[in-house]
């Protein structure tokens, strides 16, 4: 018989009962994640908002998408934030096609203002729809996308939906890092406790695509109130929480996908740009994540492998070891067939993780050299980025138009 002592079976857990728990915890979320329905409409005039900066690649095809979607739209609007591309020859000539496209020409960021929540706020500034859909402008949505989006807000009488969309990757490093962002929401967080209730501790967002209500965003105080702040999603969803607005985050594979980088370098700065501050800029919670990520996903391996080659390939901890890579081996099929996820990063996995935590590492690195670099432009540190409201007043947002 097993000897379940408690040194025993403290090991155990790390070995076997975290990545089990993951397992199960996903599997029941999968089940339970809202997708939408593709009956609903909305009853209130909608503004679709992209904000584009340097999307040549990308924005015809998002501009396109957003039309085909099959629902009837007020506008359609681009910030075109300072491209130094061909985005704005993109964006003058598919105006010249659509006649509902408006194309807001975008200027120096004033003091304290991240570019993203400045261009969502000037978005919402010139727009006048009642419901608000803000979509990246590396993201297309799917045929239906807007009805799936209109039928959580009208089912839940949700203030904010969010969706994540198919992850598309090809590079090597992109299909290696891209697939664990499901895992990030799936495996740790009852998924159904986001819009069941309005604790903020219960949250995650994904704001390639959010539909919102005009009046809810301007009751929690508009993407002005986030506007220091790079992880913009989880900041503004975290107010609507705080406000008690319903929050709803679904499954968004049918409604849109996105391919959010196309190289190694992108998907290292990328993450590195999000990671730290994504976890509110604590160390003890980097440090809490990073360990239960290694202990889950990389240290069941390291033991079964350390085990076969020591020759101890019998007894509780050899099966322990293997209990936790088979429940890691399960969790990632079960993605990859969900989500059409690559299928080498079932095999994989360890590897994923240890570079997901590298990143980890360098976004923590970034946070300290009180600079983070994206999209040609360079921020400051939070703390510096949080300058008194003063003087980044509301009427800095249109002091450049």
């Amino acid at each position: 018989m097993f000897d379940l002592s408690l040194t025993t079976a403290l090991p155990i857990i790390a070995l076997a009962g975290l990545p089990s728990f993951a397992l199960a915890l996903s599997a029941l979320n999968l089940v339970f994640w809202p997708r939408g329905k593709t009956s609903a409409r909305l009853e209130e005039a909608l503004s679709v908002l992209v904000p584009a900066r340097n999307e040549e690649a990308n924005i015809e095809r998002c501009v396109r998408a957003i039309f085909e979607a099959s629902h009837p739209l007020l506008e359609v609007l681009v910030y075109e934030d300072c491209s130094t591309d061909q985005t704005p020859e993109i964006l003058a000539r598919l105006q010249s096609e659509f006649t509902k496209l408006r194309v807001i020409k975008g200027r120096p960021l004033p003091a304290g203002w991240v570019g993203k929540p400045h261009a969502c706020a000037r978005l919402v500034e010139a727009s006048r729809g009642d419901t608000l859909l803000l979509v990246d402008a590396d993201t297309f949505l799917k045929k239906g996308a807007i009805a799936r989006l209109a039928s959580l807000q009208i089912r839940h009488d949700a203030a904010l939906v969010s969706a994540v969309p198919e992850q598309i990757s090809g590079t090597f490093f992109e299909r290696l890092i891209l697939p664990l962002l499901h895992l990030s929401y799936s495996c740790w967080l009852p998924l159904p406790l986001i819009w069941k209730t309005h604790d903020p501790r219960f949250l995650a967002i994904n704001g390639q695509v959010m539909m919102m209500r005009r009046d809810a965003l301007e009751a929690v105080g508009g993407f002005h109130a986030v506007r220091a702040e790079i992880v913009d999603d989880m900041a503004i969803a975290r107010r609507f929480k705080e406000e008690k607005k319903r929050v709803v985050f679904a499954d968004g594979f049918r409604i849109a996908s996105c391919r959010m980088y196309r190289s190694a370098r992108e998907v290292w700065e990328g993450f590195s740009k999000n990671i730290f501050e994504g976890m509110g800029s604590s160390a003890l919670v980097f440090a809490l994540v990073i360990f239960i990520y290694l202990s889950t996903f990389v240290l069941p391996y390291i033991a079964a492998m350390t085990l076969a080659i020591a020759g101890q390939t019998a007894g509780i901890w050899w099966w322990s070891a293997l209990a936790g890579v088979g429940a890691n081996l399960a969790l990632r099929a079960m993605m990859a067939l969900r989500f059409r996820q690559p299928i080498e990063g079932i095999l994989l996995h360890p590897l994923a993780v240890i570079s997901l935590v590298a990143i980890a590492f360098n976004s923590l690195r970034w946070s300290r050299q009180n600079e983070v670099l994206w999209s040609g432009r360079s921020y400051v540190g939070k703390q510096q980025r949080n300058t008194p409201a003063e003087a980044v007043s509301q009427s800095a947002i249109g002091a450049d138009q």
